[in-house]
């Protein structure tokens, strides 16, 4: 990838809430951090219809850099989420998304609509065929529940990725045989978190990198607000992990990800 003349290497953040109110004062700035960085794209997961017209307007400010995702996070699913799920059907045909997320099941905080997370699951996977668009996974405290069920569809069209995966080694190969990816992030940099064990044994060809920012920050900046020009940090974990370079790194889950979301760089 050429820029100006140069070769550079380029990251892409694919999970990032950068419309979130945590940017409210330094948005801009904070988008020019992270093209600095190298973080030359970024893509915004989509929550729920709170959360439509913010993620599209910063998309129309970058048009070039960032992305968006449609779909329907597991802790807003309640007892109306069939007007949510219509409202995500509604705004697939209005412009381009690249994947249909986050979705998925969260049983961490509340499983009072444990039933509902998993209809909305099989909903958004088979509206991901449909449209033929990856699907992007949230999962917490429901990894081997998510896996059963996208296992029982079998269907080799699915496609997508296990954002911000927390699992450990056996469940990351169930995810690589699912045909999915793993999205790592900060979480890579936490001493005792067991996710360099879990994946030490997973090609970089199965992996894409994000931040979930303002989520989740990698050292040196845990208890601060996290922001996507930190997925550099995470580049650098890997490489170590893996006895690489940073640049292949890079190479390798840049590519992966335009694959993955077939994304509109050259």
């Amino acid at each position: 990838m050429v820029f100006q003349g140069k070769t550079r290497m380029i990251l892409i953040d694919t999970h990032t809430h950068l419309y979130l109110d945590a940017f409210n004062d330094d948005r801009d700035a904070m988008v020019q951090r992270a093209l600095q960085a190298g973080v030359s794209y970024m893509l915004l997961p989509h929550i729920d219809s709170k959360t439509t017209n913010v993620l599209h307007s910063l998309c129309d400010q970058y048009p070039d850099n960032i992305f968006p995702m449609m779909g329907l996070h597991p802790t807003s699913v309640d007892g109306d989420y069939e007007k949510e799920l219509a409202w995500i059907e509604s705004q697939l045909p209005s412009r381009k998304y690249y994947a249909i997320g986050e979705c998925g099941i969260d049983l961490y905080w509340d499983k009072t609509y444990s039933n509902e997370q998993e209809i909305c699951l099989l909903r958004q996977a088979a509206l991901a065929m449909d449209k033929d668009l990856p699907l992007v996974i949230h999962t917490r405290n429901s990894m081997d529940v998510t896996l059963d069920i996208l296992e029982s569809m079998a269907d080799p069209t699915l496609r997508g990725v296990f954002h911000c995966f927390s699992g450990d080694k056996d469940q990351a190969e169930r995810v690589v045989r699912l045909g999915f990816l793993l999205g790592i992030g900060g979480v890579l940099t936490f001493k005792n978190s067991g996710l360099a064990e879990a994946i030490e044994n997973i090609s970089l060809q199965y992996i894409v990198l994000e931040t979930d920012a303002p989520f989740l920050p990698p050292v040196p900046h845990r208890g601060q607000r996290n922001e996507s020009a930190y997925v550099a940090l995470v580049a650098e974990k890997l490489a170590t992990l893996k006895g690489t370079t940073v640049e292949e790194v890079a190479r390798i889950t840049t590519a992966n990800a335009i694959t993955l979301f077939n994304l509109p760089i050259i």
